[in-house]
């Protein structure tokens, strides 16, 4: 290997590179943990040290240019071989303790995580557990996250992915609201009510669809991409909202309607990376995370 072509530095690519994906210096900072004044000195240094200008300026956004698109690809190559490093590193520790991150729904983060991290903290004390509460497929061989919990399943092929319970979603309104609007009775009158909902409804919208319910994106009077924010809109009488069963039992002033239909089903997926099952940390996590979504039809989710 030729050391002497070697002319730029690691952070100065980590800069770059969290500036392309993230689309601006103050984004790069934050997915850093740095201050935008340093993430934007190491990209000019290495714009500086390979001699090319990496971004122009539009107004105040940051607009990658050919060459800084050519250097990329490269670019992206070595963080996913850092990730690699990162993760076979990680996966050799035998310690529990230590900060193991999950990636969940914001509603699920809110609603479920707590009292299994509250029962996980008496059992590993020693763990530090990060949250990434987003609705986005974090990339797990990137290492946005050791852990996600999903309702699709994972396509990345470094990942272990196991499929747990099916969960029941149900339909919910505020009392107030079907005091107001009236109670459907049937599914069928469901075209009659004003619903809050994700703002893109095309993917909710065909899943019903499949099961013979239909709505029209016109029902959808509130929206948000937040579940947390959903539920919040039902609450306040704005609408129904399908939501999952059982996150906030017996809240006053919310009803469960349509209970003698059947019961809308979907997958939840735990999934890691596969480099990651050696580590005992995140082993204890992933277990703890499957045996909470144990029932009757769900059997004990393992790594082996």
């Amino acid at each position: 290997m030729n050391w002497q072509a070697v002319s730029f530095d690691w952070n100065q690519i980590r800069a770059f590179l969290a500036t392309a994906e993230e689309g601006s210096l103050s984004a790069a900072a934050r997915a850093l943990q740095s201050t935008q004044p340093t993430v934007g000195r190491q990209v000019a240094a290495l714009e500086q040290d390979l001699g090319v200008t990496l971004f122009e300026r539009a107004g105040r956004s940051l607009v990658i240019t050919s060459a800084g698109q050519d250097l990329l690809e490269h670019v992206q190559a070595m963080g996913d071989a850092a990730s690699r490093i990162s993760m076979v590193a990680a996966g050799q520790s035998q310690d529990v303790a230590g900060k193991v991150s999950i990636t969940a729904s914001d509603l699920f983060a809110a609603a479920f995580l707590p009292q299994v991290l509250k029962k996980l903290r008496k059992q590993a004390p020693g763990l530090i557990i990060d949250i990434v509460a987003s609705n986005r497929l974090e990339n797990l061989t990137r290492r946005d996250a050791d852990i996600a919990i999903r309702h699709v399943r994972p396509d990345q092929p470094d990942l272990i992915a196991r499929q747990l319970a099916d969960a029941q979603a149900g339909y919910y309104a505020a009392t107030t609201y079907l005091d107001d609007h009236g109670r459907p009775q049937t599914t069928d009158d469901l075209k009659d009510h004003d619903f809050v909902g994700p703002r893109d409804t095309t993917q909710m919208l065909s899943f019903l669809k499949d099961r013979g319910i239909q709505l029209s994106p016109d029902q959808f009077k509130a929206n948000s991409d937040s579940g947390v924010v959903i539920w919040e809109l039902m609450r306040a009488g704005l609408g129904v909202a399908i939501g999952p069963d059982g996150l906030w039992p017996d809240r006053p002033g919310i009803e469960q309607i349509l209970i003698d239909q059947d019961p809308i089903e979907f997958p939840i997926w735990l999934a890691t990376h596969r480099e990651l099952k050696t580590s005992r940390r995140i082993r204890t996590v992933f277990d703890a995370l499957a045996g909470a979504f144990q029932s009757p039809r769900a059997a004990r989710v393992s790594l082996d």
